[in-house]
């Protein structure tokens, strides 16, 4: 992990490159509605997992992934390739395909990827509306979100790089139920869940995705890439929320709890700052982890790696 241990300079910035919302809004906007539609893919050719673990993409070595999935012939993936900026379809049966990613609308991105699988022999029936954004526009309509800056796309997959492997690390210390660490298409956000194995009060007015996505006691860790006016950031929330996080001391020092998400927040770009991004990000997944199990008196001593 010796990477990681830098000072603030030219190899941070390379590890942890600058992702200002201002600077590549527009092209994060249009690859979460790109990822989304990648994703409905995956939600209908798998089966359900608890709490929807069968539809998330991975961080992989050039990009974010369905992994593999089941067709009627075999499987077949699709891959987000940061690096040479395709969207590559494989299968089982030895065929490739390539959408190129570059400027165009989600619309034809849509029309392109649903081509690209009926020409594999693959039949896709997506619900084409995105998910969690207001105001959606359906997939086949929207011709408003059309922007795609390699560079920016290639920093985003350098971040969550980094990330998935301090994450990984974080997780590795748990031996209770966790979840991998992966990617959310509806929110846009890479996560770790820890449960304790209790099952938790249903929420008030909940649907039934939330239902099964909160039915079990968790503290949950990610990096949220921004949005709304909020930079990008790393958050940590405890679901049911136990008395007293709110004015829990955390770290590091600029750790903060918002009032209004009940969530804790470290921004990125405060991180990308530090002496150390590594150990900052883990003095937060580790502070706010401690904080919020003792409170919530998880029993640690069965759920924790020695």
């Amino acid at each position: 992990m010796k990477n990681f241990e830098v000072k603030n300079d030219q190899k941070t910035a390379e590890l942890f490159p600058p992702l200002k919302l201002a600077d590549w809004e527009a092209t994060k906007d249009t690859l979460h509605l790109w990822t989304q539609i990648v994703g409905k893919v995956r939600l209908v050719q798998t089966s359900l997992i608890n709490h929807f673990w069968n539809v998330t993409l991975y961080v992989s070595a050039r990009g974010l992934t369905t992994s593999a999935m089941p067709f009627e012939r075999g499987v077949f993936e699709i891959e987000f390739d940061f690096i040479d900026h395709n969207l590559v379809f494989k299968t089982s049966e030895g065929d490739v395909r390539f959408i190129r990613l570059e400027p165009k609308s989600v619309a034809q991105f849509y029309k392109e990827t649903m081509e690209t699988l009926r020409s594999l022999g693959i039949t896709c029936e997506l619900r084409a509306l995105p998910d969690e954004i207001p105001d959606a526009i359906p997939f086949a309509e929207d011709e408003t979100h059309k922007s795609y800056d390699a560079e920016y796309a290639n920093r985003f997959w350098r971040t969550i790089v980094q990330v998935d492997k301090i994450f990984s690390e974080f997780r590795s210390r748990f031996v209770g139920k966790v979840s991998p660490v992966h990617f959310f298409w509806g929110s846009f956000d890479l996560a770790v869940t820890r449960f304790n194995g209790e099952l938790a009060p249903e929420r008030e007015n909940a649907d039934a995705i939330t239902r099964e996505a909160y039915s079990h006691a968790v503290i949950s860790h990610g990096f949220w890439l921004g949005g709304n006016g909020m930079e990008a950031a790393f958050y940590a929330y405890a679901a049911p929320e136990p008395e007293g996080l709110k004015t829990a001391q955390v770290k590091p020092e600029k750790a903060f709890y918002s009032q209004e998400m009940n969530e804790f927040f470290l921004m990125y770009e405060d991180v990308c700052q530090s002496d150390s991004p590594k150990d900052a990000l883990m003095e937060f997944l580790n502070s706010t982890y401690d904080a919020s199990a003792n409170l919530a008196k998880w029993n640690r001593d069965e759920l924790e790696r020695k």
